[in-house]
């Protein structure tokens, strides 16, 4: 019996080589164009590496490249123990294993065990077929030979890892442990990583989301065979057994989306999209945006980016509290969308008299109602609170003071010295710049104003911020020279913080737009800076939504759920005062507007913008010349502007005339009315 056993299994053999000898004389099937052209998910990845977010390919199936450098040491050995131990010394073919399966299938009429190696399985899941024939066998065996001629042993396990089939839309170990497990297969657990070594012999009978007993029948023999191998220990064996199985398909991981999407859009044709975010941090923020909305009410988003201040990268972006919410717009990345900033443009404002030697710290100013032609300006509580230091205006948020420095250094010269460091201000249709703009009246995104902020924080140099890894690194651009900029900081600093938060842990200013749109806070230390806007993406308003009740708490959580240790702001640059009123110089002890409340201030003509002895940054047009610059003046009836006794309009009514520089030097500028009472003001453009 045993002799006609051998007899017979030795016919098998014969068979198994025959089979080969006839497969290797058909004509050579060449895989190597269908391994060219696999289609692999788009990937985008933190600044370490962790997968933020897969995209599917075109078929609508999760294909996640993988090598061996990416799965579990404990994965590969078993796999190799139950499917083919003999993977590195075959070249394709295991003619002992095909000859055991043609003496089972000749002794039993029946497939009882397969013969194929995992070379010839990548060349089936290369070239997959329904039919199970003994001239597709030989193609495969044919294909299998080739493969192994064109790669390495490595090269053909990474196929294998990225192709095989794990149900449903899944293939290749990473998706299918993302989908079952909700992690990474670099660390898998003895059970799992056995359960994946079984799925693929039949991936659609052993899903563990549809037919978990068939999933873990289907376990159990892989850890018979290790047992029977003796290739893990028994207690590790018992602990696989009981492990329970995946109940559901786990979603694929969704962090940075509006990031990915973007970068996505940008570079379609790359399959590894590397970002600056950084996974964990991005991962709390997105919580906190998440909880935050919940509370605030339906419909409310909440955006927050972080960046690192030295080298302007973002570590995170939180574009929407919940990306998949359609009644809030989440896909809407409310990050990059334009937006009345309220008042956090006012350190800006503040830090231009700084650097003109206007204004100190220390300075009085005056906070009582005052007109500028058509325009009264209010604070946000419709009260005024006198005279006050500048850094008390600044840090209780007062709009009459910073309107008056405002109106001091020229809103087009702060238009364009904010446009001039990177940020994109857009006005109303058929505006120009003017006070207004201080209070919010203008569009700015919250990545924009972060990155204004953080040129506040390294001390007045500004730089672009920095989402994809491989962008090269941009120069510095000038916002503000450093001694104004660390004033400021310096002002923020003592900014009193929301309730139950720390005093002086962070340099902050909050925003609020008209009628309460939008709320902002945004705020820095030496290492950090992040800014936060509430709203509703439609633009509704939010009644009684403020920045420093809505936003500011946020920001400050955000800061401390960052996880990075807090750090001082800059040390003082040469050149600061550090004085109290009564030991600053005269012209620095108070400052003085050009606002008047006089009955008859609108009677004679004046010259509104630009001041007198303001200096104005030139901006450079397409056609090579230098943009116009807006000059706004007042007075009854008809009006004549010139410029170096030039006129720009005559007898037209406008109020709001353009004058083209030629080049820098100084402009006289004039305005008379029709009774020959005039006005002129002398600026300089640089």
């Amino acid at each position: 019996m045993k002799r006609r056993a051998r007899i017979a299994c030795l016919a098998a053999s014969a068979i198994a080589v025959a089979s080969l000898g006839t497969a290797v004389v058909f004509a050579a099937l060449d895989p190597m164009p269908r391994v060219r052209a696999l289609e692999y998910s788009t990937v985008v990845l933190d600044r370490n590496g962790r997968l933020l977010r897969p995209y599917p390919i075109s078929e609508g199936r999760w294909r996640l490249r993988t090598t061996v450098a990416d799965i579990d040491p404990r994965y590969l050995k078993q796999l190799l123990a139950y499917e083919d131990k003999r993977f590195y010394q075959h070249r394709g073919v295991d003619l002992l294993a095909l000859g055991r399966a043609a003496w089972q299938w000749l002794r039993y009429g029946h497939v009882v065990s397969g013969g194929s190696t995992l070379t010839m399985q990548v060349a089936r899941l290369l070239d997959p077929r329904n039919e199970r024939t003994i001239s597709v066998k030989l193609k495969e065996i044919v294909r299998a030979i080739e493969l192994e001629r064109a790669l390495t042993k490595r090269e053909i396990i990474d196929l294998y890892l990225s192709l095989a089939p794990f149900g449903g839309n899944l293939e290749g170990v990473r998706a299918a442990s993302l989908a079952y497990f909700g992690k990474e297969p670099a660390r898998l657990t003895p059970g799992q990583a056995a359960l994946l070594v079984a799925l693929p012999q039949s991936p659609e009978a052993r899903r563990p989301d549809r037919f978990a007993p068939a999933a873990r029948r289907a376990r159990e023999r892989v850890l018979d065979r290790l047992a029977a191998a003796r290739l893990m220990p028994a207690d590790e064996i018992a602990q696989a057994r009981a492990e329970p199985m995946p109940g559901a398909r786990k979603a694929m991981p969704v962090l940075a989306p509006h990031a990915a999407d973007e970068a996505v859009a940008v570079a379609p044709s790359l399959k590894t999209l590397q970002l600056t975010i950084d996974a964990a941090l991005q991962a709390r923020l997105e919580t906190l945006a998440g909880e935050r909305a919940h509370a605030l009410g339906p419909n409310i988003s909440v955006a927050i980016v972080a960046v690192d201040n030295g080298s302007a990268e973002m570590l995170a972006h939180v574009g929407s509290a919940n990306y998949f919410d359609d009644r809030s717009a989440g896909q809407v990345d409310m990050a990059r969308a334009l937006r009345s900033p309220g008042s956090t443009l006012k350190p800006f404002i503040y830090g231009l008299g700084l650097e003109d030697g206007l204004i100190h710290p220390e300075t009085l100013i005056d906070d009582r109602p005052v007109r500028y032609g058509g325009y009264a300006p209010e604070n946000f509580d419709q009260t005024f609170q006198g005279t006050v230091t500048v850094r008390r205006a600044l840090q209780l948020s007062l709009n009459v003071p910073a309107v008056a420095v405002l109106d001091k250094v020229g809103a087009s010269r702060l238009r364009a010295r904010l446009m001039q460091a990177g940020a994109s201000l857009v006005l109303p249709e058929g505006d120009s710049p003017g006070l207004a703009m201080g209070l919010g009246g203008v569009g700015i995104s919250l990545t924009d104003l972060t990155m204004l902020y953080t040129g506040l924080a390294r001390l007045g140099t500004a730089m672009p911020l920095v989402e994809n890894a491989a962008a090269p690194a941009e120069s510095r651009r000038r916002l503000l020279d450093a001694v104004a900029a660390w004033y400021i900081g310096n002002v923020l600093l003592g900014t009193p913080p929301p309730e139950n938060a720390p005093q002086g842990r962070i340099a902050y200013k909050t925003g609020t737009s008209y009628g309460y749109r939008d709320a902002w806070a945004v705020g820095f230390d030496g290492k950090l800076t992040i800014g936060v806007w509430v709203g509703r993406p439609d633009g509704a308003p939010v009644p009684g939504m403020i920045g420093r009740g809505a936003a500011a708490p946020i920001l400050f959580d955000a800061f401390a759920r960052s996880g990075i240790a807090p750090a001082r702001l800059p040390p003082a640059p040469k050149g600061v005062i550090t004085a109290t009123n009564a030991g600053l110089p005269p012209p620095l002890q108070h400052f003085g507007g050009e606002g008047n409340m006089a009955a008859n201030a609108e009677k004679r003509p004046h010259v509104m913008f630009p001041p007198n002895g303001v200096r104005l940054e030139l901006t450079r047009s397409k056609e090579g010349g230098f943009d116009p610059v807006p000059v706004k003046v007042t007075g009854n009836g008809p009006l004549t502007v010139l410029a170096d006794g030039v006129p720009l309009a005559s007898n037209t009514g406008k109020r709001t005339l353009f004058f083209s520089p030629q080049g820098p030097g100084f402009v006289r500028l004039t305005v008379t009315d029709s009774r020959g009472a005039a006005d002129s003001v002398t600026v300089r453009v640089q």
